[in-house]
């Protein structure tokens, strides 16, 4: 993995941008008591201070005509915020969709946790490869049955000219 900048402008290894983009989505698209479920197995990671208490605010959701085209406006949807500092100055940041201010606490702290040596392999087996495959295994669900009522039109030549 390559290494990056924190907030701090110190380098980060052990893991990359990419990594930590995979490990936010599942975060934020997690139920917040899988993650209030999985904090109780963790060991004292000596707390944390808030940067940023979970706020909620409106974000700009954008559509592109089509699927492919040209980008519009489609409207406004709440997200939740949160920074926070773990005693060793690891920071944290949650952003989900929503009003769970919980949920959004639990995200920032498991991305700060994420971000440490020691938490990090554990964390990857134990909570984040699971949420992702029940993640993966609900998408797919949903496909199947939004599979299940497609309906193909066809167009019939009457012989008219």
């Amino acid at each position: 993995m390559k290494a990056i900048e924190d907030n701090n402008g110190q380098e980060q290894s052990g893991w990359a941008l990419a990594d930590r983009q995979r490990w936010m989505g599942i975060l934020a698209r997690a139920a917040c008591r899988d993650l209030e479920a999985f904090l109780d197995q963790l060991p004292d990671s000596g707390g944390y201070d808030f940067l940023r208490l979970p706020e909620i605010g409106l974000s700009m959701v954008r559509g592109r005509a089509g699927g492919t085209g040209d980008p519009f406006n489609l409207g406004e949807m709440t997200v939740t915020r949160c920074s926070l500092r773990l005693a060793d100055g690891t920071v944290g940041h949650g952003y989900i969709k929503g009003r769970d201010k919980r949920h959004c606490e639990l995200a920032a702290l498991f991305d700060a946790l994420l971000q440490r040596d020691e938490y990090r392999q554990d964390l990857f087996a134990r909570l984040i490869d699971p949420l992702e495959k029940k993640w993966l295994e609900k998408r797919h669900e949903r496909s199947r049955k939004a599979a299940a009522t497609k309906v193909e039109f066809y167009t019939m030549v009457r012989g008219e000219d």
